[in-house]
């Protein structure tokens, strides 16, 4: 008998056998109702890339009109019939407000951090509820082979041991 498995989702159905390839069925009207073509089923570009588009060129227009705004000289913008612009003092206002703020929030986490991480006298920084005491209940076996020791934590004694016994 085929074993068959279908996989759904809210756009299409994918059936699989171990005989035949993958077998893709729309369950939406629109798709059934539309003729085949002979394309892979992408239409046009993704959602996505026209965001990511349409964001750059946003991006560089404002960013023109901001440095004309800054640099052109006042009587450049009145001879082309600009006359209403908000005040110079923003053009170095808002992106300095800006900065400040994002260094403001930088201190404010890494300071939430700060205040979220024990002291170093806590035991928290050593035990959790991970934490593996050492058993030395490995039976010994007489000839060359040792067992394997079972996964620990090393305590904090041995490791200063380890580290600092050659400073006495």
């Amino acid at each position: 008998m085929e074993e068959r498995c279908s996989v759904n989702s809210p756009r299409r159905i994918l059936s699989f056998s171990k005989t035949r390839a993958a077998n893709v069925s729309f369950s939406d009207a629109d798709h059934r109702s539309q003729p085949e073509l002979g394309v892979s089923g992408e239409h046009g570009p993704k959602l996505s890339e026209v965001y990511g588009f349409v964001g750059s060129i946003t991006t560089v227009v404002f960013t023109v009109i901001f440095i004309v705004w800054a640099y052109v000289p006042d009587h450049w913008l009145h001879s082309i019939g600009i006359y209403y612009y908000p005040s110079r003092y923003w053009a170095l206002a808002v992106p300095t407000y800006v900065m400040v703020t994002i260094v403001l929030a930088i201190t404010f986490y890494i300071g939430m951090n700060f205040m979220a991480t024990p002291p170093p006298t806590s035991l928290n920084i050593m035990f959790d509820e991970f934490s593996r005491e050492f058993v030395s209940n490995v039976p010994l076996v007489d000839d060359d082979e040792q067992p394997i020791e079972p996964i620990s934590d090393i305590g904090i004694n041995r490791i200063n041991k380890i580290m600092f016994d050659n400073f006495k």
